[in-house]
């Protein structure tokens, strides 16, 4: 209790103090008040209930930065959520208090000519929650556009709402692979984003699906959540050319697309090698932000190197594969925690260590 008897989180009017997870500075988080901004016309106030930790939140808690992100001040972290509506703008018609959304977290201008293609996820001037410098989701409350708010069907859980975001990623990246029934897929990394790509490449159709990890756990868990094959490898380069032919051995046919969803030198060299002639490697990870890959090798034999930033118009598919159940993701939720300061901080180090932790929900 706070002076006075108050409890935290609540000013001396009686009036709800937004209570929200700052990132200070490296590995420092502290959760203290967000002022909220006006609502909008067009925008919902959101009361946060499923925030996951996502590994660029990790990133961003132990170096301040990813890839050409830079955290320069004190933001408020997270950017997977889920929630229910309290309060709607003057104008939003589709949403009412009391609905439960998944919330996209880019907000984009809509007036580049990225925008207007089609290609939302492209504009430079998008701002995404939990992307610096703009706040994120791992808050009490959040003010958001009504119009990236989706309604969850009454099968679909508020933690799996928070899912579509990663599930969203993989998602994307197997519409811009093209992936359908006659599309066999190899998956570099079965980390949290390796595992939802692998699962939205079955929606797709795909086949035949072998994942590659250095973890025996992880790929452990990929063969339980239906990959066809899993292939352990090593951290050497100097191995790349011996474990390309357990790949495609273990693929018993060619590799039509590959995913790389670690994004280092070795994962991207092996991807490369292993796809056959006339197929594609898609980098959907962003593990180094530089690679040394063999580029002239793979041009000869026409594969195609295909690039994938975050997402555009897949919430209302993500969750029309969970009411279907065409997708499942709670087994891939493996950790949960509430939100007090011991609690943020437990959250992060467990999703820091790995282990068996694949993702790390906060109930809010």
């Amino acid at each position: 209790m706070g002076k006075g008897g108050m409890s935290q989180g609540e000013k001396e009017d009686g009036e709800e103090v937004n209570m929200a997870a700052w990132l200070m500075g490296v590995n420092t988080l502290k959760i203290q008040p967000l002022e909220l901004p006006s609502l909008g016309p067009y925008d919902v106030l959101v009361r946060m209930k499923a925030v996951g930790v996502c590994g660029s939140d990790v990133h961003f808690l132990k170096t301040l930065r990813l890839a050409d992100f830079v955290v320069k001040e004190p933001m408020v972290i997270g950017h997977e959520c889920a929630g229910v509506i309290e309060k709607v703008g003057s104008e939003v018609k589709t949403l009412v208090p009391g609905d439960r959304v998944a919330l996209e977290p880019g907000i984009s201008c809509w007036q580049c000519d990225y925008c207007k293609g089609g290609r939302y996820n492209l504009c430079p001037e998008s701002k995404g929650l939990g992307s610096p410098p703009v706040h994120g989701c791992l808050a009490n409350q959040v003010v958001h556009p009504a119009d990236l708010c989706f309604k969850l069907p009454d099968n679909v859980s508020l933690e799996e709402g928070a899912m579509c975001e990663p599930l969203s990623v993989g998602v994307h990246a197997c519409r811009r692979a093209n992936i359908g029934p006659e599309t066999n897929v190899l998956i570099m990394g079965s980390g949290p984003i390796g595992l939802v790509t692998m699962l939205a490449a079955r929606a797709f159709g795909a086949p035949r699906i072998v994942i590659v990890d250095v973890d025996d756990y992880r790929l452990s868990v990929a063969k339980k959540l239906g990959a066809d094959n899993i292939v352990k490898v090593s951290t050497n380069l100097q191995d790349i050319a011996e474990e390309v032919e357990k790949i495609q051995k273990a693929m018993g046919t060619g590799i039509d697309v590959s995913f790389d969803c670690a994004g280092f030198n070795k994962t991207m060299s092996t991807a490369l090698s292993a796809t056959r002639a006339g197929g594609k490697v898609c980098l959907v990870g962003m593990g180094h932000r530089e690679m040394t890959v063999p580029l002239t090798p793979a041009a000869a034999r026409e594969v195609d190197v295909v690039g994938v930033f975050r997402y555009k118009n897949t919430w209302p598919l993500c969750l029309e594969f969970l009411r279907s159940g065409k997708i499942d993701v709670k087994p891939l939720i493996t950790h949960r925690f509430g939100f007090s300061q011991k609690e943020v901080e437990e959250a992060f180090e467990t999703s820091a260590r790995g282990g068996t932790a694949i993702k790390v929900m906060f109930n809010l």
